[in-house]
């Protein structure tokens, strides 16, 4: 059988991807835009099974890799549909599109359903509002062996595109939830995992913490840092030294700083 081909940019199914750029639809329906081959390939390695696959030869780069992962997808019993170039273009949100469109589940577990090893690291990031960010810290989780991420209070959704874009297709391959600040901690110290918050009100820098064990790296908003709630509540506070004029780093650059460190200890051990 033929795959259906769209080429009108005004087809209903082009208006009702374009609608998953808006976080209340993605939230109802449970589905979100996955954009590029290597984002796309990277999720279905991690057990994405797309709804629909779109795709447009005449965007395809690599066609030979394009269409090698559009009968993969096919494969996996996802629909797969043909898009002329103006309609594709329509779709995609970003700007040099590779002709590689997938309509996913939205990435993202319940705590509840999180199964963590012993001795896990966790990365906590509280109330991060640019998806670029959280994006970025998803790689470096990804590059780390970061066993879960939470976005506690989260401004943003796991599903977002940008975050999903930025992430390089990692939102999928590693363990993410979201959850209230009070949910996250109570969850955390029910499993044993000790929150090491990031703060530069401290005299322990993050080279002279013990993160060898079960630890939450715990960072937060852009402006402002982890909340006094989340800093009180921490087991243990770490600075990063700094000796510029500037009073912060960027969340992701700290997050990895931080993250890589705990590597390192557990390298070391």
């Amino acid at each position: 059988m033929s795959d259906l081909v769209i080429t009108s940019p005004a087809n209903q199914r082009l208006k009702d991807l374009v609608a998953l750029r808006r976080r209340r639809t993605r939230e109802a329906a449970g589905v979100t835009l996955l954009e590029g081959l290597e984002e796309t390939t990277l999720a279905l390695d991690a057990g994405v099974v797309p709804h629909t696959l779109f795709h447009c030869p005449e965007l395809m780069l690599d066609e030979g890799t394009g269409r090698a992962l559009v009968e993969r997808a096919r494969g996996l019993g996802a629909e797969v549909v043909q898009l002329g170039r103006t309609a594709f273009e329509k779709a995609a949100y970003r700007e040099g599109p590779d002709g590689i469109l997938a309509k996913v589940p939205s990435p993202g577990l319940s705590l509840a359903d999180v199964e963590l090893s012993e001795g896990a690291l966790v990365l906590l990031c509280e109330g991060v509002e640019k998806p670029g960010n959280l994006g970025a810290m998803l790689r470096t989780a990804d590059a780390a062996g970061v066993a879960l991420v939470i976005a506690a209070d989260p401004v943003t959704d796991w599903g977002n595109p940008n975050v999903i874009r930025s992430s390089k297709g990692t939102v999928f391959s590693v363990p993410v939830a979201a959850a209230s600040t009070d949910e996250a901690y109570a969850w955390l110290s029910e499993h044993g995992v000790e929150v090491v918050a990031t703060t530069p009100d401290t005299d322990v820098e993050h080279t002279g913490a013990d993160l060898t064990g079960a630890v939450a790296v715990a960072v937060g908003s852009e402006k402002y840092g982890l909340t006094d709630a989340a800093l009180a509540r921490a087991d243990h506070r770490v600075r990063i030294p700094m000796v510029g004029q500037a009073n912060s780093l960027n969340v992701a650059t700290s997050a990895a700083i931080v993250v890589y460190e705990a590597v390192r200890q557990r390298r070391a051990r």
